[in-house]
């Protein structure tokens, strides 16, 4: 007689076999759609195995959606081997929330592309005002009707709502630009590699340079001298920008401050608060130093003496307009009738500077 396991044995198969062939007669009598269906279900699960029964990966959003949607075509629950039916059937819900919520997108419609970023510019360039103001902007002078809570909606993610009482510091130097100067440093080194330092003082009004020197050695003593130089005693300054540099210490702040010009340090690390002088540092790099190599101070000297009057009498400027930081009183004012034609007894007369780098054009008289 054979053992009592190897019987055992044999009946299990044979059950197995049993059970596996109703299996495949189920399979053969489903529709091919529920077939493909479950088999693409299956595989989707066992993907997610790795060899030597390692624990499987967790699934994805995509993957998710895709299982709920494939077990709408079969009975899922048989076929089901990862997770629960209660995640499956949480993964359900989840589902038809997010799709009820795509469905349900109507809602008010939006403000016209225009109207949206007049919005957002109002709350840039004012920063005293709040989504109140503004609506009541709209709806009082422009005729938009709209609700703070509708500026809310389009307000910038990164401008927090709220009511300032002060004002920026870029408004505050536009506001007293005629009253304000600002000065700043620029390094040169010479055709031995020495290092020449340029103190530049401007008005940031007019866009008017009131003074430019060189030194080695940028002492206290040295920078409240340029100050006093460059200042008149009848001027009508009233605030002097500066950056954190060591030159500007305590000493020159307080002796310029006796010139009548109280002291404003920039922020640390903000080359944008003293932007104007940092543009005219920059424009004199690229017009005049980066073409030039200083001999020696006194050479350095000289040409931004020719530089600087260049730039104080010949040089436009479009934020003036365009117009000249100081204008000449003799350029003729006389109305052209014809844009594109020279008047009448007027020839164009061209002067060099710095030896041809640059060159200024006017209107002279005719000889006779």
């Amino acid at each position: 007689m054979m053992p009592f396991r190897a019987v055992s044995r044999l009946l299990y198969i044979g059950v197995k076999f049993f059970f596996e062939g109703l299996s495949f007669l189920r399979l053969m009598a489903s529709s091919k759609g529920s077939l493909a269906a479950e088999v693409l279900f299956l595989r989707k699960q066992l993907a997610f195995y790795q060899e030597r029964k390692i624990k499987p990966r967790r699934f994805n959003d995509s993957t998710r959606v895709l299982l709920v949607l494939l077990g709408k075509l079969f009975d899922w629950k048989n076929a089901l081997v990862n997770v629960k039916p209660e995640t499956f059937i949480g993964w359900h819900k989840q589902a038809f929330r997010l799709f009820w919520c795509w469905k349900s997108q109507g809602g008010r419609p939006r403000l016209p592309k225009g109207i949206r970023r007049l919005i957002l510019e109002m709350a840039v360039n004012n920063p005293t005002w709040g989504q109140e103001r503004i609506a009541d902007e709209l709806s009082l002078k422009l005729g938009i009707l709209v609700s703070p809570r509708t500026v809310r909606n389009y307000w910038p993610h990164d401008l927090v709502p709220r009511c300032v009482r002060g004002q920026r510091w870029k408004t505050f130097v536009r506001n007293h630009a005629n009253v304000v100067i600002a000065c700043d440093f620029a390094a040169v080194v010479t055709a031995r590699f020495r290092v020449l330092y340029v103190l530049v003082i401007m008005e940031v009004g007019r866009r008017r340079i009131l003074h430019c020197n060189v030194t080695s050695h940028p002492t206290a003593l040295w920078t409240v001298q340029q100050f006093r130089e460059a200042i008149a005693s009848d001027h009508t300054y009233r605030f002097r920008i500066h950056d954190r540099d060591s030159i500007f210490s305590q000493q020159v702040d307080e002796a310029v401050e006796g010139l009548g010009l109280q002291a404003l340090r920039t922020p640390v690390r903000a080359p944008q608060a003293n932007a104007y002088c940092e543009r005219l540092v920059g424009t004199i790099r690229r017009e005049c130093l980066d073409f030039m190599i200083a001999l020696s101070e006194k050479y350095l000297r000289r040409i931004l003496r020719e530089w600087v009057t260049h730039y104080n009498f010949g040089r436009p400027h479009r934020s003036l307009g365009p117009g000249l930081p100081i204008p000449d009183p003799e350029l003729p004012r006389t109305p052209q009738p014809n844009c594109h034609q020279l008047p009448e007894g007027w020839n164009i007369v061209t002067r060099s500077v710095l030896r041809g780098l640059h060159h200024e054009y006017r209107l002279g008289k005719a000889a006779a």
